[in-house]
């Protein structure tokens, strides 16, 4: 694919890390404003040009980047709107709750070993003290005359490491009017305990919630797995896919009587993967936790499966090792090669790929993608009808400073693996390091917000700024 060109127009800077980006209509106005929520627990939005407070809860977030020299997965993470906030006022957030750091699952990084058994099928035991934090998902409510409050908290989550909670996490379905909850594999490296593909862990999902069920409980217990909820909150809750590794959040693209899903999956060594579905098949948790009672086997089919944690998008999930003989080179090993065999029947290929060394001259290699949206504008007609994508810093053999990488690739139905094109931007970002961290979109997804941050780490503060995505000057 060729490469787009475009401009970069700065809406607001000097913000914390931003991790969503999304515009919505405030009840009793009649302007479309851009919100954007930070890392550390603010939001703001974009009014008459102005920069307005929305709602601050740095109160109630985990302290980010203290143990981890200041890089930081946690925080708040996930930003929603109500498909009626204007007439009814409410939202929801995902973020990680202060006051629960905890030791961690496992006492040091984790590295599966295929001539060792007993890494490859670890156990979480002792989940109770053995974790790292809690995350939440809470509905709120704009009062009429007052601040925002919370209503009732949907799930509270226990995770087992720091990082992979996911990253503009909540989204509304168009199609059912449920939220979407996109949930990353627990973190660490690898998946220890395989928690992405176990049916009865919450980790690793992309999970429907249906906020218009009561469930006259307005604080559900910390949980891991599904089976550990009240009836009240499993009645809420359908699960749409699992296999996933961590997942800068859905986006839905409307195509004539339909809606094709877009979802990325943050690699682990080899590559970064976009992935295109239409039809799917939710399945209820209750009926989850009745098949697990009588240890039946759920057809598989009823799933999507991005195939993790025996495949790292088209490739199986690979340990890699410098050669011994020659330590330019790499060895790649099979992680988990059983496991590949087994998903291979049945998960999703990829609608397209990126990798972190490569080899062709018109592309980046990447690091983490940070960002998936349906473009379908027509200010920058090269993108229309796309899938924008973002990555937190290119992979390159430059010197300092940073930048990140803007992307698109095209649907295509033949199951084939897409190509994809460079979007390049002709922003001077001057010797400042700029990681692309977050990508967003309006309500018509007719324009696209990049958040760039300009250090690698959260706790580095007010290095932020939101553009919108432009037409080359």
């Amino acid at each position: 694919m060729k490469k787009v060109k475009v401009g970069l127009q700065p809406l607001v800077s000097r913000l914390n890390l931003p991790t969503v980006l999304k515009t919505a209509i405030l009840p009793g106005d009649s302007v479309e404003r851009l919100f954007i929520a930070t890392q550390v627990g603010e939001i703001f939005y974009i009014g008459d040009g102005v920069i307005e407070p929305f709602l601050d809860i740095r109160s109630q977030i985990i302290e980010l980047g203290a143990s981890s020299g200041g890089y930081d997965e946690r925080g708040l993470l996930g930003l929603a709107f109500h498909p009626d906030f204007y007439y009814n006022g409410m939202f929801y957030l995902h973020y990680s709750v202060a006051g629960t750091q905890g030791p961690s699952a496992l006492p040091k990084s984790f590295h599966p070993n295929p001539c060792d058994p007993s890494t490859l099928n670890l156990e979480w035991l002792n989940r109770e003290t053995q974790y790292d934090h809690i995350d939440t998902v809470e509905e709120w409510i704009l009062q009429v005359n007052g601040p925002p409050i919370k209503r009732r908290t949907l799930l509270n989550i226990r995770r087992p490491f720091s990082n992979h909670n996911g990253v503009n996490s909540l989204n509304f379905s168009p199609e059912t009017g449920n939220l979407i909850l996109t949930t990353g594999d627990g973190g660490s490296g690898y998946d220890p305990f395989n928690l992405s593909q176990n049916d009865m862990e919450i980790a690793g999902k992309i999970i429907e919630i249906d906020v218009s069920k009561d469930t006259s409980d307005n604080n559900p217990p910390v949980v891991t797995r599904f089976d550990e909820l009240p009836e009240a909150f499993v009645e809420m809750l359908a699960v749409m896919a699992k296999g996933v590794r961590n997942i800068p959040g859905i986006s839905f693209q409307r195509l004539y009587n339909r809606y094709i899903k877009y979802v990325g999956n943050v690699g682990q060594d080899l590559v970064e993967s976009i992935y295109s579905f239409t039809r799917y098949k939710p399945v209820p948790v209750t009926q989850l936790i009745k098949d697990s009672l009588k240890h039946s086997v759920l057809v598989q089919e009823s799933f999507v499966n991005f195939g993790w944690r025996g495949w790292e998008g088209v490739f199986p999930s690979t340990i890699i090792k410098k050669c011994t003989t020659n330590e330019a080179l790499d060895e790649n090993i099979a992680a988990y090669y059983d496991e590949a065999v087994k998903t291979s029947l049945y998960r999703l290929p990829p609608l397209t790929c990126y990798y972190h060394k490569e080899p062709r001259p018109d592309k980046y290699g990447g690091t983490a993608l940070t960002g998936v949206q349906s473009y379908m504008g027509n200010e920058i007609p090269d993108l229309t009808e796309s899938v924008v994508f973002t990555d937190f810093a290119r992979n390159e053999d430059s010197p300092p400073p940073v930048q990140g990488m803007l992307a698109y690739t095209r649907m295509r139905t033949d199951c084939i693996l897409n190509d994809f094109g460079i979007i390049e931007t002709d922003y001077n970002f001057g010797l400042e390091s700029a990681y692309y961290v977050s990508l967003g979109t309006n309500m018509d997804q007719s324009r696209l917000y990049l958040g760039v941050y300009g250090s690698a780490n959260v706790a580095n503060f007010y290095q932020g700024t939101v553009y919108e995505v432009i037409p080359e000057t």
